[in-house]
């Protein structure tokens, strides 16, 4: 089972939808227990990554998360969620994240190209760096998913799995330090691709 963390941030309802048309069974839920018990953590978000990051300590999640991820259960955190893995966020000030993967939060503006639109929203292709990694089982290099962010992950080379070109930035796509994953595009709005990434994510006998 699949457990979707509902921390008031996030369009959790498609996601859990998307993952009940793969087949995957799936719960939104922030009880403790659930969270527990679940095979695999799904951390969606969208917003200001403060005020997620607060709500996650609010609730007491974000002990829990981090417990869980060193215990060996699969987390996958997805556009802002994914953001929130990595060790601080620069939006808006400094803001401490979940520390699960190696890197910093930095806006896209000041990196763009003059006349480059932020956010970064609509379809884009996939480099492969980690061709053999789990989540992009059954993908071909170079296909489309769909991004809207205004911030993205740096100094984070060592746990890319797939990038992005925007305006001549490398935007990580997907990232992973063990197992605990992450997605900056939306898998639940990147059609074929990206119910092929939640499917290979929900398999039993994969980790993430």
């Amino acid at each position: 089972m699949i457990a979707v963390v509902d921390y008031g941030v996030g369009n959790l309802y498609s996601l859990n939808c998307s993952l009940r048309h793969i087949g995957a069974e799936s719960v939104v839920t922030r009880d403790e227990a659930v969270l527990r018990k679940a095979d695999k953590i799904i951390l969606p978000g969208v917003g200001a990554f403060g005020d997620a990051a607060a709500k996650l300590r609010e609730l007491g999640l974000d002990a829990l998360l981090k417990e869980l991820a060193a215990a060996g259960k699969p987390l996958m955190g997805i556009c802002l969620g994914m953001q929130l893995l990595f060790d601080e966020s620069h939006e808006y000030g400094c803001h401490q994240g979940l520390g699960l993967i190696p890197g910093k939060v930095m806006p896209l503006a000041p990196v763009l190209p003059e006349g480059m639109k932020v956010p970064h929203m609509g379809w884009n292709s996939l480099t492969f760096h980690k061709p053999e990694d789990v989540l992009l089982t059954g993908i071909s290099e170079g296909a489309h998913v769909y991004y809207v962010h205004s911030f993205y992950a740096t100094e984070c080379e060592a746990a890319w799995v797939a990038t992005s070109e925007y305006g001549g930035v490398t935007v990580p796509g997907a990232v992973r330090c063990g197992n605990v994953c992450g997605t900056q595009f939306h898998p639940e709005k990147s059609g074929g691709i990206g119910l092929q990434m939640l499917a290979s994510f929900a398999k039993e006998d994969t980790v993430c």
